[in-house]
């Protein structure tokens, strides 16, 4: 975008505008994090900004339900679940009485912008009091209860949503406020599960939550690696017992020692008969006899601290409810932040609403594939050989993108082989046929199973090309992060000496820093930043209680600052020292000032986040010096050093999630290319397009040639030229009190919705 198009939202003011928040229906983590930077971003544009504790109820009863909110009153809410400002289930609302006294409510203190945080019942509601909003007003008039002068001041409502709900059933937003958490929730219920199932040789099966959607059931069952997952979306053909029985027998002559089986709690059959977790219990001890076990996991997934995916989405959304609230006019429509791709996006509130109940009378009326179609959904023959090897650092989800590439390559008709140890067990040979039955269990494990080293292949390539030959070796797979990147171009340079490499390649993004070109995300950073951020939630409770304190923390990343910057917004940061964005002692010095002013006003604690390489001479230990000695007498200092913690654990159900989705495209791409280019009995694919990494950009998943990307590139630190991250920055500067510039050319004009791009569509045949 050229300088003169760019918007700034220094330009937006929100002075004389009172904005309320509400959070409406059940509670979901994250809540809060957005409750935050809706109170943040409007103080900071001049606005008054009030809580509705309660919900509608709230709004009803007016008097104290409805406070100001300040600064201070929202620290401490980000790594807390559930919702701070409360939320009730109204029927008062539901009545035109209630909206009349809500109405009145607000328009007593000046409140004609409402940001409302639920799901799509509590959007609904929002909607039609907006539209009801002038005839309140004039009923209101009438009774005497408002004068005409207030009517006219206050004649229009605009309302802003964002969706608050661990379904993810709202159509229009590719993720909802809450989902990942309850992800992690029952991520980890499966994983500790597993161990006593293993133990016992037991199967059990798993009750999650999910009315009237299966995105849990089915996200849940691919991260886990489960047998079998039953979702309303999708009943099971007829006799589906007689196929479940027969391929849990065939797991346990496989000598698997346990299965696990999830159920949606809404899952039903083709007569929309409910199909229960005690039914399926009953139908494996009845027909195979195996020691079967129910857990139903309830509101354990509502619970809990919020993952770092969703405080960082609820930021985002929160921040930009405030910016489409200031842009808003008495004609715009009621709109709900949404997520597409990596992108925040504004969709007219009642076509989402419309889109997600159209889905439930889809099921209803037992039209279940149009139902799919609505949620989003893609269809998974040919027969080659192909290779698949992860390189450079071990990241979390690499075993899951693995394992998602051998099942589907399997499913398409190919041969799967493993490489050990990167391009160094490539040349050396270590390459072995993976079967199937090979990858189980792999989901849930970190790190990399096939092992993976940093080696290039240059320096190697004619015996690497020898092991292609010797393999008969069609398309290649690489999982991994900068390390790939570069033996993929190098592969490339040398195609015209070993014909060998005129094969089909491609690359997935896998690794910590997230600094592979061509993509906004990559593998394992997820899993990075929930490392981070729990540790800096523990980090700072250490000082709950004690005096003042300041912690200097550093993150891994190399030049890299997203884990740095990103993790600071989740963590709710003051500072983040990065490479990209060159500091001097002038602005150390100002943030020491910023934290003095900030303890003053009682707030406790401090955090300040710095990558490992963003300056040679300001190091972890040089800013620990400073802030210890110029805070003296008002704070004191600690610092930890996060080291390879980052690296390993268990991957985030994001990164389980994302590995399958980004491997499963990027096997299908193969089959794709490797149909293309079969000539006379060979494949030959000596084109640009034929090596490319796939990467998410901006909204949608994009195979781009890696020979396009070296203009993006920073070879020497290691990074893209061009970070979209770095756009966050401000919100987490912003959030902790800085006065900052913030381009806002990406918030864009309302949307419409259209069908769903598919969402998980991708994994199905992983499981």
């Amino acid at each position: 975008m050229a300088q003169t198009d760019k918007k700034f939202f220094e330009n937006l003011t929100g002075a004389g505008k009172a904005i309320a928040v509400l959070t409406s229906g059940g509670d979901a983590q994250g809540m809060n994090a957005a409750v935050r930077a809706v109170v943040r971003m409007g103080i900071y544009v001049g606005a008054k900004v009030y809580f509705v504790h309660e919900g509608y109820q709230g709004m009803v009863d007016g008097g104290d339900n409805i406070k100001e909110a300040t600064w201070e009153s929202v620290s401490s809410m980000l790594q807390m679940g559930g919702t701070v400002i409360g939320s009730a289930r109204c029927k008062d609302f539901r009545t035109r009485e209630g909206r009349l006294k809500a109405a009145h409510n607000l328009v007593q203190r000046g409140i004609t912008n409402l940001c409302v945080i639920g799901g799509d019942g509590s959007l609904t509601g929002a909607n039609l009091f907006r539209e009801e909003w002038s005839g309140l007003l004039a009923e209101l008039v009438q009774q005497g209860l408002i004068d005409e002068e207030a009517s006219q001041k206050y004649s229009a409502l605009h309302i802003v949503g964002m969706v608050g709900s661990i379904d993810n059933d709202f159509c229009g937003t590719d993720m909802t406020i809450g989902t990942d958490s309850a992800l992690h929730r029952i991520i980890e219920v499966v994983d500790a599960i597993m161990t006593t199932a293993q133990s016992h040789q037991r199967t059990f099966v798993l009750e999650v939550m999910g009315r009237h959607c299966g995105y849990l059931a089915l996200v849940s069952a691919l991260a886990c690696g489960a047998d079998w997952v039953l979702i309303p979306e999708m009943p099971p053909e007829d006799g589906w017992e007689e196929k479940m029985c027969q391929k849990l027998s065939a797991k346990r002559a496989g000598m698997k020692r346990l299965n696990i089986i999830i159920v949606a709690e809404g899952a039903i059959d083709r007569n929309n008969k409910a199909i229960t977790s005690e039914h399926v219990k009953n139908l494996v001890v009845q027909r195979l006899g195996f020691d079967t076990r129910v857990t139903i996991l309830g509101h354990v997934q509502r619970g809990g601290t919020p993952s770092a995916f969703d405080r960082i989405l609820a930021s985002r959304m929160g921040v930009e409810a405030v910016l489409a609230l200031l842009e808003t006019t008495a004609n715009t429509a009621a709109c709900v932040v949404s997520l597409c791709g990596n992108q925040s996006v504004r969709l007219p509130l009642m076509e989402c609403v419309q889109m997600t109940q159209e889905v439930q009378k889809a099921m209803d009326g037992k039209r279940f594939e149009e139902a799919v179609r609505l949620r989003g959904r893609s269809e998974f023959n040919s027969n080659f050989n192909v290779a698949v090897l992860n390189v450079g650092a071990p990241a979390a989800g690499m075993n899951a993108a693995v394992r998602s590439a051998v099942r589907v390559g399997i499913s398409e008709g190919h041969k799967m082989f493993a490489v050990s140890d990167g391009f160094e067990g490539f040349y050396k040979g270590q390459i072995k046929e993976i079967k199937w039955a090979d990858v189980g269990g792999w989901t849930g494990q970190g790190g990399s199973l096939l092992g993976t080293k940093r080696t290039l292949p240059a320096k190697h390539i004619d015996k690497i090309a020898e092991q292609m030959r010797k393999y008969n070796i069609n398309a290649l797979l690489m999982i991994g992060g900068f390390e790939a990147f570069l033996g993929i171009m190098e592969l490339l340079a040398a195609r015209g000496t070993y014909e060998e490499l005129c094969v089909p390649m491609v690359m997935v993004p896998a690794t910590v820093s997230n600094n592979v070109p061509g993509s906004d995300l990559s593998i394992g950073a997820d899993t990075a930043l929930n490392a981070i951020t729990d540790t800096c939630d523990r980090i700072k409770q250490s000082a709950s209680g004690t005096k003042r304190r300041v912690f200097i923390i550093e993150t891994m990343g190399g030049y890299c600052g997203y884990l740095a910057s990103v993790g600071g917004l989740a963590a709710g940061a003051d500072a983040a020292y990065i490479f990209e964005e060159p500091f001097d002692i002038r602005d150390l010095q100002s943030n020491v000032e910023h934290l003095t002013e900030k303890m003053k006003t009682g707030i406790q604690r401090g955090l300040v986040l710095r990558n490992e390489n963003s300056n040679e001479n300001y190091t972890t230990d040089f800013i620990y010096q400073l802030y210890s000695e110029e805070g003296r007498g008002v704070f004191d200092c600690r610092k930890n050093v996060l080291g390879h913690m980052q690296q390993g654990g268990a991957p985030s159900p994001f990164d389980r999630n994302f590995g399958t989705k980004i491997a499963a495209k990027a096997m299908q791409w193969i089959t794709k290319k490797l149909n293309e280019s079969y000539r006379k009995g060979r494949v030959f694919a000596n084109t640009e397009d034929s090596a490319c990494l796939l990467g998410m950009r901006r909204r949608a998943m994009v195979f781009q040639p890696v020979v396009q990307l070296k203009d993006e590139t920073d070879f020497v630190h290691r990074i893209p030229k061009e970070q979209w991250w770095l756009k966050l920055r401000p919100l987490m500067k912003i959030l902790a009190k800085y006065k900052t510039s913030y381009d806002i050319s990406d918030s864009g004009q309302l949307e419409h919705v259209v069908l769903r791009r598919p969402k998980e569509s991708e994994a199905m045949a992983a499981i």
